[in-house]
């Protein structure tokens, strides 16, 4: 099983995400996070493979979370801000997904994590 993170301070944003992963039965979602430091506490506890990834939060921004993770998952980014992109590349995210994205969008993200895992 396939363990998920959605850590997202936008409960309609987190719903989609949820939504979209209905079609993946192979991936359990252990955790739905509000900020940047209940993800951190989410991510420590469960050891996810995957998290989904808000950047523009309260307290602290989804950049500034990944820094004080050792090993962190791979990063799917779902944001509304096009401007951080380079940024979330250069952090080795798997995707970057513009909100709000399709289902088409978020199904190719998956399969693009899914690929770079069994290689």
């Amino acid at each position: 099983m396939i363990k998920a993170i959605l850590i997202d301070d936008e409960p309609l944003a987190r719903s989609i995400v949820l939504e979209y992963l209905q079609a993946y039965p192979e991936i359990s979602v252990a955790q739905e996070c509000n900020d940047g430091f209940e993800g951190l506490k989410a991510i420590t506890q469960h050891k996810p493979d995957l998290i989904f990834l808000d950047i523009q939060m309260p307290k602290i921004n989804g950049f500034e979370m990944l820094e004080l993770i050792e090993e962190p998952p791979s990063v799917i980014f779902t944001t509304a801000f096009d401007e951080y992109a380079i940024k979330a590349f250069e952090s080795q995210a798997v995707d970057y997904l513009l909100k709000p994205f399709s289902k088409e969008r978020f199904d190719k993200a998956l399969q693009k994590w899914m690929q770079m895992r069994t290689h």
